[in-house]
């Protein structure tokens, strides 16, 4: 089995990592190939430098402090793997390694060799000189499109909550852990909440949106506590959930293709168009391309090629797509019955 692990910022200690890298060694004798995403280089940079508790937010702070930290985390995790003769690769990813297919490639190469050399990848974002990384980003969202680059059958994301619960427990004391997850609904996504840890940037809404996309990849996710011992064996051993180690997300039977899930969740979009009642039923009912004819609005600055999102006649948003018009001249494509404006394989349903 090949497995990607996620760990938050908030987890990053020298007593978690060490103990995940005792167990990461043993999955590796096993016969597993465990990649790590790592987050934690701004916490580590942050502290060597000194400067409070208090987390900056200007962004090219952050890209020099991310420059310190960055090889203080990979030394933490050297550390951790030395005791059990592996060896950490380094990898710094950013969005454009996911958004051009060339550079998806040597991405995935990359992991591929460090694995078949017996080396464990960590994998961070490169904040260092992407500002769109930082400005956006947690580690979730690239844990889960790592997954996907390797071909890995499980994703655990683990942070410092037990799992995906019922309700906030800082403001409720009767929530309790959701075992199993068959399927991500809106209900679902209205409970996740927004960070709960001060070193870190992501909350259980990105856990969940990490779950999302590797579930619709065919990967298993798992979302458990890094601190409790064994959660790492346990979620490989297929223990997650049923009350054990924390929430278990199931694959979905239908995945989507590479193309389809890098439209629909490495791509940024770069504006909206909104269809008629018709356009929407022909697109999520029947399958069909998108004609200008059902084109009522389009908003954003995109250009042939960028991914724009399609939203119903509600101001839902439906699907997301490549498009093949120009915002600019809107006026004068919409509504012209022969004009393609996304064309159908260059379309995802995203509901």
């Amino acid at each position: 089995m090949i497995a990607v692990v996620k760990v938050g910022s908030s987890s990053v200690t020298t007593a978690t990592v060490s103990r995940l890298c005792e167990e990461l060694a043993s999955a590796r004798a096993e016969g597993h190939a465990v990649v790590v995403v790592s987050s934690g280089a701004i916490a580590a940079g942050w502290t060597a430098l000194g400067r409070g508790e208090q987390r900056p937010t200007d962004p090219a702070v952050l890209q020099a402090v991310s420059a310190v930290g960055q090889h203080r985390l990979m030394r933490l995790w050297q550390d951790g793997l030395d005791p059990h003769g592996l060896l950490a690769g380094q990898v710094l990813l950013a969005p454009l390694d996911f958004v051009h297919r060339t550079q998806y490639l040597h991405a995935r190469g990359t992991l591929r060799h460090l694995m078949q050399l017996g080396v464990v990848p960590v994998v961070n974002e490169n904040d260092a000189v992407a500002d769109e990384e930082i400005r956006f980003g947690d580690n979730d969202r690239l844990a889960a499109l790592v997954a996907h680059l390797v071909g890995a059958q499980l994703l655990v994301l683990l942070t410092d909550a037990p799992g995906l619960l019922t309700a906030d427990p800082r403001h409720d004391a009767g929530a309790s852990l959701i075992e199993e997850v068959v399927e991500i609904d809106h209900q679902l996504e209205r409970l996740a909440g927004g960070p709960g840890s001060p070193a870190g940037s992501g909350g259980m809404a990105s856990k969940l949106a990490a779950a999302k996309i590797a579930t619709w990849s065919g990967v298993q996710a798992v979302i458990a506590d890094a601190g409790r011992p064994g959660v790492l064996t346990a979620s490989l051993g297929g223990q997650a959930g049923v009350g054990t180690v924390g929430t278990v997300f199931r694959a979905r039977e239908r995945r989507l293709s590479a193309r389809k899930l890098w439209i629909a969740f490495a791509l940024g979009s770069s504006g909206t168009v909104t269809v008629d009642a018709g356009a929407q039923a022909a697109l999520a009912e029947r399958g069909r391309s998108l004609l200008a004819a059902g084109v009522t609005g389009a908003s954003g600055d995109f250009r042939p090629g960028d991914a724009v999102e399609v939203a119903g006649p509600d101001g839902r948003v439906f699907a997301k797509g490549l498009v093949r018009v120009p915002a600019q001249g809107a006026a004068e494509w919409m509504g012209r019955r022969s004009q393609v404006v996304v064309q159908r394989d260059d379309l995802v349903l995203v509901t």
